[in-house]
């Protein structure tokens, strides 16, 4: 066998790039990062992006991100943080985000993905057990691949089941000598839910176990000062480990975790994407800097993401739109059909409505399910939810008089 062979079957997402590619896969938004940007050419009200607190077209933000462009080049500092990598203004970002989110350290991640796959492996040996959240970003199922070890999955928030998988988690550590390590996150970025951080948090009075939390969609929308979901909870000082990236409300690159001191310290010196990779650049620092101290200063920032949240989720649910369990700014907007009925309505959305959003279907969600999800941000206006829900309303509408049913995928 050839191992191109295997390329003629593109994979259950793969199989539909014929139609879907540049269009409803790798679609090209253009222009300025805004509520508005160009979509072949036309304009469209966009949906799409993680820009939550609107900082990546931020002035201030653009204006810092320029200087330490001009000052430093993209290269400096060369190579990794242990060999040559290292800066003061690394550690001043890492002291800053320490003292945000409550912890005594934190360590800088060249990206948010692969660094929550190296916090897997190296916190967990063979040994160990993880117990995990059953709808877990792909980068936490990706690193458990990686895992040699035993791990049990708990149905999605539902804590009878993660009492269960701790039990057995628990049994297991006792024969094999190792630790247990419950991995969840802060807010599901597909549902928008939160993840039940006080209940789990109270299981460690029954059972001996660390908690790594990923809040890539909960730093910056999530708790009074926006540190997170742990802070909306109360229970940052129960997180043993903190996870966030800076794609979601930073509007940039990389990531951090958090941690008391020794943790810190030793994934610093264990975490092999970071041992072997080059160190972030000094404009991106600088940049996360400039975001982070806007984030903590600009309060509005987030009052203004909510003000448009709250318009957009109660209208929805007004209009009768079925908006599931969300709590965060995550906004999925769940209807029934096919794969081919959920590209026709996008498509009409796109084309004649002008509004670009998501759109999730099987394997993701579940056969017959199709998933539109809205990502509101600090930037989009009380106008730009008005005309989203007419649009969603007119499409439903003939989604449910099967307008969408009747015709092949749309042809791009």
């Amino acid at each position: 066998m050839d191992i191109f062979d295997k390329i003629n079957n593109m994979g259950p997402i793969g199989q539909w790039q014929e139609y879907s590619h540049g269009y409803f896969s790798f679609p090209k938004l253009e222009g300025e990062i805004k509520p508005r940007m160009k979509f072949r050419g036309k304009e469209v009200l966009t949906w799409s992006l993680n820009n939550y607190l609107g900082l990546a077209n931020h002035p201030e933000v653009r204006k810092a991100d320029a200087e330490a462009a001009a000052q430093y080049g993209m290269a400096y500092p060369m190579g990794a943080r242990m060999m040559s990598g290292q800066t003061s203004k690394h550690e001043e970002l890492e002291q800053k985000l320490a003292k945000f989110v409550g912890k005594e350290a934190a360590y800088l991640l060249n990206y948010g993905y692969q660094g929550m796959l190296s916090i897997i492996d190296t916190m967990l040996s063979r040994n160990d057990v993880v117990v995990y959240d059953s709808e877990s970003h792909a980068c936490i199922i990706d690193g458990l691949r990686l895992f040699p070890g035993k791990r049990f999955v708990f149905q999605h928030n539902d804590m009878d089941s993660c009492r269960k998988m701790l039990q057995h988690a628990t049994k297991t550590a006792e024969k094999t000598g190792g630790g247990i390590l419950l991995i969840t996150e802060g807010v599901f970025g597909m549902a928008g839910d939160l993840g039940n951080l006080k209940a789990i948090v109270d299981m460690k009075k029954e059972f001996n176990f660390r908690i790594l939390v990923d809040d890539a969609h909960g730093f910056g929308t999530m708790g009074k000062t926006g540190a997170g979901t742990p802070e909306h909870f109360g229970v940052m000082d129960e997180i043993d480990i903190y996870f966030a990236t800076f794609a979601k409300s930073m509007a940039g690159i990389g990531g951090f975790v958090a941690s008391n001191e020794k943790v810190v310290r030793y994934l610093a010196y264990n975490m092999r994407s970071q041992i072997f990779a080059k160190s972030l650049p000094m404009p991106m620092v600088i940049g996360a800097l400039k975001r982070l101290e806007l984030l903590q200063t600009q309060p509005d920032l987030k009052e203004n993401l909510w003000k448009v949240v709250n318009a957009l989720q109660s209208g929805l649910k007004e209009m009768g739109f079925d908006i599931g369990k969300t709590e965060s700014p995550v906004t999925p907007v769940y209807m029934k059909g096919g794969i081919p009925e959920a590209a026709n309505l996008v498509y009409d959305l796109r084309e004649n409505y002008n509004i670009f959003c998501s759109m999730v279907v099987y394997p993701v969600i579940p056969k017959g399910q199709i998933l539109l999800r809205l990502i509101p941000t600090a930037v989009h206006t009380l106008d730009d939810v008005e005309e989203t829900i007419k649009a969603f309303a007119a499409v439903r509408e003939k989604l449910l008089a099967g307008k969408y049913d009747k015709e092949k995928i749309a042809q791009i």
